[in-house]
């Protein structure tokens, strides 16, 4: 299936699993619509792989900043579900320690759009905690990985995880917030090599700070 079909199934579900009929929130509106800059820090974890003499945590996938939209509905003044979006962000992938010592292994783009259910505290506050459960799904794309005159790599397709977030909104005018938000996700891949199948798993887990601005209406 598509990746675009794939969430929005997810998206469907977990409205499924909300109030069909939806409450007016407050008199500042049920849509709240964000904006962030998101340091992505990736976990580095990977089993080892013998055959290379590449030892465990030593395929490293590159941290950064990338841009965030999110698009958060409230059913009620506490319980809301937010939409996390991006477009498709290139990291690159060096392995730090192996028989042919370390090397560039590439780079894969990685689509990890986000949806939570959310509950907030003090929802009618100037300063407005939120926490939030969800999933997140990970589309792992244009791939160009490799060892270095040996063999091609490539990740899995997509996967399905768990994500936990924290995060609060401060209000600075009518409609308009500064956030603050803290995500950790779970994203995995098998790593397969040309001709030898499965040789390590990757866990990316990435723990995603991001700040921003938030209108309501």
């Amino acid at each position: 299936m598509h990746s675009s079909l794939k969430l929005l199934a997810l998206s469907a579900a977990l409205a499924a699993a909300l109030p069909a009929a939806a409450q007016q929130a407050t008199a500042e509106g049920n849509w709240l619509v964000r904006v962030r800059a998101v340091n992505v820090d990736t976990a580095n974890g990977s089993t080892p792989i013998a055959a290379l003499g590449v030892p465990s945590n030593a395929i490293h996938v590159e941290s950064k900043t990338i841009p965030e939209l999110d698009i958060s509905y409230f059913f009620t003044k506490n319980i809301a579900a937010e939409l996390i979006l991006t477009v498709p962000q290139k990291h690159d992938v060096k392995v730090t320690s192996s028989a042919l010592g370390a090397f560039k292994a590439g780079s894969f783009h990685l689509l990890p759009p986000t949806l939570t259910a959310q509950w907030h505290f003090n929802p009618e506050g100037d300063f407005r905690p939120y926490v939030g459960l969800g999933v997140t799904y990970s589309d792992y794309s244009a791939n160009k990985l490799s060892v270095p005159g040996v063999a091609k790599l490539k990740l899995d397709n997509d996967y399905f995880g768990p994500a936990v977030q924290v995060g609060f909104d401060y209000k600075l005018t009518k409609n308009l917030f500064f956030n603050l938000d803290v995500k950790k996700a779970h994203v995995r891949s098998d790593l397969e090599a040309e001709g030898l199948g499965k040789v390590s798993r990757v866990k990316v887990d990435p723990l995603l700070v991001g700040v921003g601005l938030g209108w309501r209406f």
